[in-house]
């Protein structure tokens, strides 16, 4: 069966860094759309950052500049490096594959990760 498995969550301090990982198996991973959600409490989910099969990226506006997404096809696993964190980037970061040329929306297209928290505070 598909399993994405997060790992790398924790407690950071505002403008420190941070890398997820979320790693894929029952899937043909290199033909996958993979996407960084995150949602905080209270709130809806959002993306954070998507890359297609292809390498393009995408990201929201409020994580630019700041937070990168990759991809190792031959290790099945996306990453987020995350930099100059902020209390606001607080929330659970869900991990997603989606078929190519699904778009972004936090809808329930393809598969999700259970989840790993990101907790930045001083």
């Amino acid at each position: 069966q598909v399993q994405l498995v997060e790992s790398g969550g924790g407690l950071v301090q505002p403008g420190g860094s941070l890398r997820v990982s979320c790693a894929a198996s029952g899937i043909i991973f290199s033909i996958y759309a993979m996407g960084w959600y995150r949602q905080a409490p209270g709130k809806q989910r959002e993306l954070v950052a998507g890359i297609t099969s292809g390498g393009a990226t995408n990201y929201a506006d409020s994580v630019k500049g700041r937070f990168t997404i990759s991809r190792d096809n031959a290790k099945n696993t996306v990453y987020l490096q995350m930099y100059s964190l902020k209390p606001e980037d607080t929330a659970v970061y869900y991990c997603n594959a989606r078929p190519q040329g699904t778009g972004w929306a936090p809808t329930a297209v393809g598969y999700w990760g259970q989840g790993t928290q990101v907790t930045v505070s001083s």
